[in-house]
């Protein structure tokens, strides 16, 4: 399947962009370009290859979980800009 200077038209409509009949010929035969190397990569044999959702194997990073005493109040609340006894001060955001 080849791309036509229609379907390049299509495209830019679709994205809302504008191009001289020039880059329209340009895109054209830069799709096709790229449509070629995929068919080429369809030729490959990849029956043997197991499907990756990443390129690379990924690891978790995260540090294990583990239980400890939270922040005193008082320490939290020490920089803050506004606050009462317990709590942190916010300008209200939501009318009832």
């Amino acid at each position: 399947m080849a791309v036509t200077i229609k379907d390049v038209e299509h495209i830019a409509k679709l994205a809302k962009l504008d191009f001289s009949e020039e880059e329209k010929s340009k895109f054209t035969e830069e799709f096709n370009e790229i449509l070629v190397f995929m068919e080429k990569l369809n030729e490959l044999d990849t029956s043997k290859v197991e499907p990756l959702s990443h390129v690379i194997e990924l690891q978790n990073v995260f540090r294990e979980d583990s239980v400890r005493s939270s922040l005193p109040t008082q320490d939290a609340l020490k920089n803050a800009p506004a606050k009462t006894e317990q709590f942190f001060k916010v300008p209200k955001v939501i009318d009832r």
